[in-house]
């Protein structure tokens, strides 16, 4: 299935947008109630909340420059310590999600660590009640295979990104929320790969993804 980049563009930047509403809309919030407090107790908690909000507007700035655009430098290779960075500093403030980070190779091609931190994302957002993100990846000479374990007391992955990741799309049209797993299922193919999900136990869900290296 085709779709034209200028549409696809504007469907990643819906998805950006609406995940950054909530920190940026909390920091306008915030300004204005600062400007009509007088309370010095009142005031630091209010500037508690603008740091907060700060902190987590520039975590998933970062976090979106290097899963959709072209962050990592000009090389065909990102250092995996800053896809490491992105992926705690995108679910550090919620405090409900462990990340065990498990990759041990230094580099990996742009396109796996934008496949890599996309699967993050979707794995993350699964555990809705909070839980672990097991992240590792294995390279030889054949494949670049990543694999994310999450575990959690209630995991939900509805069936459009299920599909969208594994199929390439669940219906007629790519919606804002499944940019990302498209994105992912295009990479993968591209590089002659697959994604693949599979539940082996109850609270526990694998997200997998195989492809040539680059």
């Amino acid at each position: 299935m085709t779709i034209d980049p200028v549409e696809f563009a504007s469907l990643l930047c819906s998805r950006l947008c609406h995940d950054l509403l909530s920190p940026i809309g909390a920091l306008n919030n915030g300004l204005e109630l600062l400007a009509d407090e007088t309370d010095p107790a009142m005031r630091e908690r209010c500037m508690e909340l603008l740091a907060e909000s700060a902190r987590t507007s520039a975590a998933k700035l970062k976090f979106f420059r290097l899963a959709f655009g072209a962050a990592g430098g000009f090389g065909e290779a990102v250092d995996t310590r800053e896809a490491q960075q992105a992926i705690e500093g995108l679910f550090g403030e919620t405090k409900r999600l462990q990340v065990n980070w498990l990759v041990e190779e230094p580099m990996l091609p742009k396109t796996a660590i934008k496949v890599l931190l996309n699967l993050a994302m979707i794995a993350g957002d699964s555990l809705v009640r909070g839980g672990t993100l097991d992240i590792g990846s294995e390279t030889n000479d054949a494949a670049i295979e990543i694999v994310l374990k999450v575990e959690g007391p209630r995991i939900t992955l509805d069936e459009e990104l299920r599909s969208t990741l594994v199929e390439g799309r669940a219906s007629d049209a790519i919606t804002p929320r499944a940019a990302a797993a498209f994105l992912v299922h295009e990479m993968v193919k591209a590089a002659d790969g697959r994604v693949m999900i599979s539940a082996p136990a109850e609270n526990v869900l694998l997200f997998g993804a195989t492809m040539r290296p680059q």
